[in-house]
């Protein structure tokens, strides 16, 4: 089976080609560069840049999979959760081209198609193989900068939401805390690229909800405290080594948070393993003190490779090709995208 896959969530326009467990190519236009001059997405210029850049990127994903459009035995793209109208355009040219070649086309959850992502794995001559195989039960941590949630996935095919953020997500904390200390956007990656070299334990931040026994967060409080410190201390920024002391304290705090609630579900339900996924597994602490965190409780830790932790359609098409094969049903043509659609609402589908 061949499908082509198109995501356009937010600011990353990707289409990828699977065929038969493998990702045969996955093309993928950042949109970084013109959203840096306003400090975050604007989503009037990411909606024009996904129509710009849709039909170019699937003819580059067709060229480099040895794919004619004729070949493709279906389409899925994201329906949602994200922005309105980038979601739409995607979902729509995906809808479009489907309708045209008489194939069916299938809505995948932007969610659903992370907590899979850590089961592709590179394979050498092609971007990402499919390791269904080794599929086992697990709690998984999907974090990015406008979602923190845990989910409990106890066989494939099947999850339930645990808990997510009440007010900020991780990833918005990060980028929010490097925008008040005047690092470039993406602020995230630029505050961990600090913080390797500074200290965790020079400034005391508060770690929200760690020792509350549900499996929420809330990241505002957090903050908060970000931007009371930098009042009451105007001269912290103008010190090099107390900047980076700075960023790795907020870092820690954040980190312990994820961590600790996502080993903890893991031990109480009894699942052997954690998978995590989303924009934030890019950041280096996460990816070391979760794996620390698992070794230490005899868990087993699947993360999202760097490349399928942001936005990209490798996970769709993987996603849709597997849902496909195990009898989903093709997505009625008068369905619109959903920018809200939850993951534990199973009635959208």
């Amino acid at each position: 089976m061949i499908v082509l896959g198109v995501e356009s969530s937010c600011d990353e326009t990707s289409v990828a080609v699977a065929r038969d467990g493998v990702i045969r190519a996955n093309a993928v236009a950042s949109q970084v560069a013109l959203h840096a001059e306003y400090g975050g997405v604007v989503p009037e210029l990411a909606s024009r840049a996904h129509l710009k850049n849709l039909l170019p990127l699937a003819r580059l994903a067709l060229r480099d999979a040895g794919v004619t459009p004729a070949e493709l035995d279906a389409f899925a793209a994201t329906r949602g959760p994200g922005l309105p109208s980038a979601l739409r355009v995607g979902w729509r040219f995906t809808q479009a081209a489907a309708f045209a070649l008489g194939k069916p086309c299938l809505a995948v959850h932007h969610h659903e198609a992370h907590l899979y992502s850590p089961w592709l794995v590179p394979a050498g001559d092609v971007p990402f193989r499919a390791d269904w195989d080794a599929f086992q039960p697990n709690v998984a941590l999907i974090v990015s900068g406008g979602h923190t949630l845990l989910v409990d996935v106890p066989e494939e095919g099947r999850h339930r939401v645990l808990g997510g953020t009440v007010d900020d997500a991780a990833g918005e904390c990060f980028d929010k805390t490097a925008k008040l200390i005047g690092l470039p956007y993406p602020g995230g990656p630029a505050l961990d690229e600090l913080a390797e070299e500074g200290d965790p334990a020079a400034f005391p931040f508060p770690r929200p909800l760690l020792r509350d026994p549900h499996d929420d967060f809330s990241f505002s409080g957090l903050k908060t405290s970000v931007r009371y410190r930098l009042r009451d201390h105007p001269g912290l920024l103008d010190d090099p080594r107390a900047l980076r002391d700075f960023c790795a304290s907020v870092r820690a705090a954040i980190i312990e948070v994820l961590v600790a609630k996502t080993v903890r579900a893991a031990t109480r339900l009894g699942r052997p393993c954690v998978t995590a996924s989303g924009g934030v597994t890019c950041n280096r602490a996460l990816r070391r003190d979760l794996a620390a965190a698992c070794r230490e409780h005899g868990l087993a830790l699947r993360l999202a490779a760097p490349a399928l932790s942001t936005d990209n359609a490798a996970m769709v098409a993987a996603l849709a090709e597997r849902q496909l094969r195990r009898g989903a049903a093709p997505t009625p043509w008068e369905v619109e995208s959903l920018p809200s659609w939850s993951l534990a609402d199973e009635t959208a589908r």
